[in-house]
Protein backbone atom coordinates (compact mmCIF):
# COMPACT_ATOMS: atom_id res chain seq x y z
CA UNK A 1 0.00 0.00 0.00
CA UNK A 2 1.38 3.37 -0.77
CA UNK A 3 1.73 6.19 1.19
CA UNK A 4 -0.97 8.12 2.75
CA UNK A 5 -1.23 11.31 2.23
CA UNK A 6 -3.38 14.98 2.12
CA UNK A 7 -3.88 16.13 -1.82
CA UNK A 8 -4.65 20.08 -2.28
CA UNK A 9 -5.51 21.44 -4.94
CA UNK A 10 -5.70 25.53 -5.45
CA UNK A 11 -4.12 28.88 -4.39
CA UNK A 12 -0.90 28.96 -3.68
CA UNK A 13 0.63 32.63 -3.64
CA UNK A 14 2.86 34.91 -2.33
CA UNK A 15 1.30 36.89 0.59
CA UNK A 16 2.25 40.95 2.01
CA UNK A 17 0.60 41.83 4.72
CA UNK A 18 1.41 45.74 6.08
CA UNK A 19 0.35 46.10 9.97
CA UNK A 20 -0.26 49.50 11.50
CA UNK A 21 1.74 51.12 14.28
CA UNK A 22 -0.60 53.33 15.33
CA UNK A 23 -4.84 53.65 14.86
CA UNK A 24 -5.05 53.57 11.22
CA UNK A 25 -6.10 56.92 9.57
CA UNK A 26 -8.24 56.06 6.10
CA UNK A 27 -6.95 57.00 2.55
CA UNK A 28 -4.01 58.12 4.32
CA UNK A 29 -0.06 56.83 4.68
CA UNK A 30 0.52 54.83 8.05
CA UNK A 31 3.43 53.77 9.11
CA UNK A 32 3.65 50.13 9.99
CA UNK A 33 5.42 47.12 9.34
CA UNK A 34 5.26 45.22 6.37
CA UNK A 35 5.60 41.79 5.78
CA UNK A 36 5.96 39.17 2.88
CA UNK A 37 5.37 35.34 3.41
CA UNK A 38 4.02 32.03 1.02
CA UNK A 39 0.75 31.70 1.48
CA UNK A 40 -2.65 31.02 -0.34
CA UNK A 41 -5.49 29.60 1.27
CA UNK A 42 -5.34 25.72 -0.06
CA UNK A 43 -1.33 25.87 0.36
CA UNK A 44 -1.20 27.24 4.12
CA UNK A 45 -3.88 24.46 4.93
CA UNK A 46 -1.33 22.04 3.94
CA UNK A 47 1.87 23.29 5.11
CA UNK A 48 0.11 23.64 8.59
CA UNK A 49 -0.41 20.02 8.41
CA UNK A 50 2.81 18.99 6.95
CA UNK A 51 4.16 20.47 10.58
CA UNK A 52 1.04 18.81 11.99
CA UNK A 53 3.43 15.15 10.44
CA UNK A 54 0.85 14.87 7.50
CA UNK A 55 2.14 13.73 4.64
CA UNK A 56 1.08 16.87 2.31
CA UNK A 57 1.21 17.21 -2.48
CA UNK A 58 0.29 20.22 -3.68
CA UNK A 59 -0.95 21.37 -7.14
CA UNK A 60 -1.52 24.95 -7.64
CA UNK A 61 -0.14 27.36 -10.67
CA UNK A 62 2.56 29.98 -10.91
CA UNK A 63 4.08 32.16 -13.35
CA UNK A 64 7.90 32.04 -13.93
CA UNK A 65 8.91 34.72 -11.93
CA UNK A 66 10.09 35.36 -8.37
CA UNK A 67 6.96 35.12 -6.29
CA UNK A 68 6.48 31.63 -8.59
CA UNK A 69 10.32 30.54 -7.54
CA UNK A 70 9.76 31.39 -4.18
CA UNK A 71 6.37 29.64 -3.44
CA UNK A 72 8.34 26.88 -4.74
CA UNK A 73 11.24 27.23 -2.61
CA UNK A 74 9.39 27.84 0.73
CA UNK A 75 6.97 25.04 -0.17
CA UNK A 76 9.34 22.27 -0.41
CA UNK A 77 10.66 23.74 2.88
CA UNK A 78 7.72 23.24 4.48
CA UNK A 79 7.77 19.41 3.69
CA UNK A 80 5.09 20.04 0.78
CA UNK A 81 5.43 17.64 -2.66
CA UNK A 82 5.31 20.39 -5.12
CA UNK A 83 5.88 18.17 -7.87
CA UNK A 84 2.14 19.04 -9.02
CA UNK A 85 3.19 22.69 -9.40
CA UNK A 86 1.89 24.00 -13.10
CA UNK A 87 4.75 26.62 -13.79
CA UNK A 88 3.03 29.26 -16.83
CA UNK A 89 5.60 30.72 -18.77
CA UNK A 90 4.98 35.03 -19.01
CA UNK A 91 2.09 35.08 -16.46
CA UNK A 92 2.58 36.56 -12.84
CA UNK A 93 2.02 34.33 -10.06
CA UNK A 94 -0.96 35.32 -7.74
CA UNK A 95 -0.35 37.38 -4.86
CA UNK A 96 -2.63 38.42 -1.60
CA UNK A 97 -2.18 41.76 -0.02
CA UNK A 98 -4.01 42.52 3.26
CA UNK A 99 -3.43 45.54 5.99
CA UNK A 100 -4.20 45.02 9.55
CA UNK A 101 -4.80 47.53 12.34
CA UNK A 102 -2.54 47.97 15.47
CA UNK A 103 -4.04 45.09 17.20
CA UNK A 104 -3.21 42.70 14.25
CA UNK A 105 -7.19 42.24 12.76
CA UNK A 106 -7.46 42.96 9.45
CA UNK A 107 -8.99 46.16 8.02
CA UNK A 108 -8.93 45.03 4.21
CA UNK A 109 -6.78 42.63 1.86
CA UNK A 110 -7.19 42.57 -2.04
CA UNK A 111 -6.44 39.20 -4.18
CA UNK A 112 -5.09 38.42 -7.37
CA UNK A 113 -5.71 34.83 -8.32
CA UNK A 114 -6.12 34.76 -12.10
CA UNK A 115 -3.51 32.30 -12.96
CA UNK A 116 -5.84 29.95 -11.65
CA UNK A 117 -7.71 29.67 -14.62
CA UNK A 118 -4.93 27.34 -16.14
CA UNK A 119 -6.22 24.60 -13.29
CA UNK A 120 -8.78 23.36 -15.75
CA UNK A 121 -11.67 20.27 -15.43
CA UNK A 122 -9.67 18.87 -17.77
CA UNK A 123 -6.23 19.30 -15.30
CA UNK A 124 -8.22 17.74 -12.30
CA UNK A 125 -9.33 14.65 -15.40
CA UNK A 126 -5.63 14.06 -15.05
CA UNK A 127 -5.12 13.99 -11.43
CA UNK A 128 -8.11 11.71 -10.94
CA UNK A 129 -6.26 8.46 -9.58
CA UNK A 130 -4.15 10.66 -7.54
CA UNK A 131 -7.48 12.45 -5.72
CA UNK A 132 -8.76 8.82 -5.16
CA UNK A 133 -6.41 7.76 -3.47
CA UNK A 134 -5.45 10.37 -0.99
CA UNK A 135 -7.09 10.39 2.55
CA UNK A 136 -8.57 13.77 1.89
CA UNK A 137 -8.94 16.34 -0.94
CA UNK A 138 -8.60 20.52 0.36
CA UNK A 139 -9.21 22.89 -2.53
CA UNK A 140 -10.62 26.70 -2.66
CA UNK A 141 -12.95 28.55 -4.74
CA UNK A 142 -10.11 30.66 -6.30
CA UNK A 143 -10.21 27.97 -8.68
CA UNK A 144 -12.72 28.34 -11.57
CA UNK A 145 -15.85 27.09 -10.15
CA UNK A 146 -16.32 24.16 -13.14
CA UNK A 147 -12.66 23.11 -11.64
CA UNK A 148 -14.42 22.76 -8.08
CA UNK A 149 -17.11 20.90 -9.46
CA UNK A 150 -14.82 18.52 -11.66
CA UNK A 151 -12.80 18.20 -8.36
CA UNK A 152 -16.41 16.80 -6.16
CA UNK A 153 -17.00 14.73 -8.80
CA UNK A 154 -13.75 13.08 -9.42
CA UNK A 155 -13.23 12.70 -5.64
CA UNK A 156 -15.43 9.43 -5.13
CA UNK A 157 -15.20 8.39 -1.52
CA UNK A 158 -12.54 10.61 -1.20
CA UNK A 159 -13.35 13.27 1.18
CA UNK A 160 -13.21 16.98 0.16
CA UNK A 161 -12.94 19.97 2.34
CA UNK A 162 -13.52 23.69 1.25
CA UNK A 163 -12.95 27.20 2.80
CA UNK A 164 -15.35 29.65 1.01
CA UNK A 165 -12.86 32.22 1.44
CA UNK A 166 -15.30 34.93 1.50
CA UNK A 167 -19.04 36.37 -0.07
CA UNK A 168 -17.73 36.94 -3.22
CA UNK A 169 -16.28 33.61 -3.72
CA UNK A 170 -19.17 31.82 -1.49
CA UNK A 171 -21.82 32.83 -3.91
CA UNK A 172 -19.41 32.06 -7.21
CA UNK A 173 -19.17 28.07 -6.03
CA UNK A 174 -22.44 28.10 -3.94
CA UNK A 175 -24.23 26.04 -6.93
CA UNK A 176 -21.53 23.09 -6.86
CA UNK A 177 -20.89 22.16 -3.41
CA UNK A 178 -23.39 19.45 -2.78
CA UNK A 179 -21.38 16.28 -2.20
CA UNK A 180 -18.47 18.14 -0.15
CA UNK A 181 -17.06 16.26 2.96
CA UNK A 182 -16.66 19.56 4.98
CA UNK A 183 -17.55 22.78 4.20
CA UNK A 184 -15.66 26.03 6.84
CA UNK A 185 -17.60 28.92 6.27
CA UNK A 186 -17.85 32.43 8.21
CA UNK A 187 -21.56 33.72 9.64
CA UNK A 188 -21.72 35.45 6.35
CA UNK A 189 -20.12 33.11 3.71
CA UNK A 190 -23.32 30.77 5.30
CA UNK A 191 -26.09 33.26 4.70
CA UNK A 192 -24.28 33.36 0.92
CA UNK A 193 -24.45 29.82 0.67
CA UNK A 194 -27.56 28.83 2.15
CA UNK A 195 -29.79 31.64 1.43
CA UNK A 196 -30.60 31.99 4.92
CA UNK A 197 -30.16 34.85 7.59
CA UNK A 198 -27.12 33.86 9.92
CA UNK A 199 -27.49 36.70 12.55
CA UNK A 200 -29.08 34.59 14.73
CA UNK A 201 -28.24 31.18 16.86
CA UNK A 202 -31.35 30.07 15.38
CA UNK A 203 -30.27 31.69 12.12
CA UNK A 204 -27.10 29.58 11.72
CA UNK A 205 -28.25 26.31 12.87
CA UNK A 206 -31.30 26.39 10.03
CA UNK A 207 -28.63 27.71 7.44
CA UNK A 208 -26.37 24.89 8.52
CA UNK A 209 -29.52 22.19 7.85
CA UNK A 210 -29.78 23.68 4.44
CA UNK A 211 -26.42 22.53 3.75
CA UNK A 212 -26.77 19.64 4.58
CA UNK A 213 -30.00 18.78 2.90
CA UNK A 214 -28.22 19.42 -0.32
CA UNK A 215 -25.73 16.84 0.38
CA UNK A 216 -22.52 18.74 2.28
CA UNK A 217 -21.55 15.92 4.88
CA UNK A 218 -20.12 18.42 7.70
CA UNK A 219 -20.06 21.99 7.93
CA UNK A 220 -17.64 23.83 10.20
CA UNK A 221 -18.71 27.74 11.18
CA UNK A 222 -16.03 29.79 12.29
CA UNK A 223 -17.23 32.34 15.02
CA UNK A 224 -14.08 34.16 16.37
CA UNK A 225 -13.86 34.44 19.86
CA UNK A 226 -17.12 32.74 20.28
CA UNK A 227 -14.98 29.25 18.45
CA UNK A 228 -17.21 27.30 16.05
CA UNK A 229 -20.65 25.58 15.48
CA UNK A 230 -20.58 22.04 13.75
CA UNK A 231 -23.14 20.08 12.13
CA UNK A 232 -23.34 16.71 10.45
CA UNK A 233 -25.26 14.47 8.83
CA UNK A 234 -25.45 12.03 11.39
CA UNK A 235 -26.85 14.54 13.21
CA UNK A 236 -24.44 16.44 15.69
CA UNK A 237 -24.97 19.79 16.77
CA UNK A 238 -22.65 21.35 18.93
CA UNK A 239 -21.02 25.09 19.69
CA UNK A 240 -17.42 24.64 20.78
CA UNK A 241 -14.82 27.28 22.23
CA UNK A 242 -11.30 27.57 23.43
CA UNK A 243 -10.70 30.25 26.20
CA UNK A 244 -9.83 33.43 23.50
CA UNK A 245 -6.46 34.85 23.41
CA UNK A 246 -6.41 38.40 24.66
CA UNK A 247 -4.03 39.65 22.17
CA UNK A 248 -3.03 38.57 18.49
CA UNK A 249 -0.24 38.83 16.47
CA UNK A 250 -1.73 38.33 12.82
CA UNK A 251 -5.07 37.05 12.60
CA UNK A 252 -4.70 35.88 8.71
CA UNK A 253 -3.51 32.74 9.53
CA UNK A 254 -6.39 31.35 11.62
CA UNK A 255 -9.02 30.18 9.13
CA UNK A 256 -6.41 28.22 7.37
CA UNK A 257 -4.75 26.82 10.56
CA UNK A 258 -8.46 25.76 11.94
CA UNK A 259 -9.23 24.43 8.26
CA UNK A 260 -5.76 22.10 8.84
CA UNK A 261 -6.67 21.06 11.74
CA UNK A 262 -10.41 19.90 11.30
CA UNK A 263 -8.75 17.53 8.09
CA UNK A 264 -5.64 16.44 10.67
CA UNK A 265 -9.15 15.47 13.23
CA UNK A 266 -10.38 13.46 10.17
CA UNK A 267 -7.39 11.60 8.88
CA UNK A 268 -6.03 11.07 12.59
CA UNK A 269 -9.94 9.15 13.12
CA UNK A 270 -10.42 11.59 15.95
CA UNK A 271 -13.53 11.95 17.51
CA UNK A 272 -15.74 15.19 16.87
CA UNK A 273 -15.44 17.20 19.47
CA UNK A 274 -11.51 16.21 19.59
CA UNK A 275 -11.00 17.07 16.29
CA UNK A 276 -12.93 20.69 17.26
CA UNK A 277 -10.66 21.56 19.76
CA UNK A 278 -7.50 20.77 17.83
CA UNK A 279 -8.69 22.83 15.14
CA UNK A 280 -9.26 25.63 17.53
CA UNK A 281 -5.94 24.91 19.03
CA UNK A 282 -4.57 25.58 15.82
CA UNK A 283 -6.07 28.56 15.32
CA UNK A 284 -4.77 30.12 18.59
CA UNK A 285 -1.03 28.93 17.84
CA UNK A 286 -1.40 30.44 14.19
CA UNK A 287 -2.50 33.99 15.68
CA UNK A 288 0.01 34.15 18.29
CA UNK A 289 2.82 33.98 15.19
CA UNK A 290 3.69 37.41 13.16
CA UNK A 291 3.63 34.69 10.51
CA UNK A 292 0.87 33.72 8.06
CA UNK A 293 1.79 29.84 9.31
CA UNK A 294 3.10 29.47 12.38
CA UNK A 295 6.74 28.00 12.31
CA UNK A 296 5.79 26.60 15.89
CA UNK A 297 3.06 24.81 14.45
CA UNK A 298 3.16 21.22 15.25
CA UNK A 299 1.64 18.42 16.64
CA UNK A 300 3.08 19.12 20.36
CA UNK A 301 2.03 23.17 19.89
CA UNK A 302 -1.27 21.99 19.78
CA UNK A 303 -1.13 19.93 23.07
CA UNK A 304 0.08 23.21 24.78
CA UNK A 305 -2.35 25.41 23.28
CA UNK A 306 -5.47 23.03 24.82
CA UNK A 307 -3.79 22.99 28.03
CA UNK A 308 -3.37 26.92 28.23
CA UNK A 309 -6.96 27.68 26.95
CA UNK A 310 -8.85 24.62 26.98
CA UNK A 311 -12.27 25.14 29.12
Amino acid sequence: MGEKYVLGIGAANVDVHGRSRVSVVMRDSNPGHLHTSVGGVTRNVLENLSRLGVSARMVSAVGDDVYGEMVYRESVSAGLDMSGLIVVPGESSSCYISMLDAHGDMLVAMSDMGILRHITPEVVDGLAEGIRSAEAVVCDPCLPVETVARIIERAGDTPVFLDPVSTAYARAVAPVIDGLFLIKPNRMELSVLSGVETDTDEGLVAGCDALLRRGVRRVAVSLGERGCYYADSGGCRVFRALRPLTEMANANGAGDAFMAGLVYGHVRGLPVEETLDRALAAGIVAIRSEMTISPEMSEESLERALREFGC
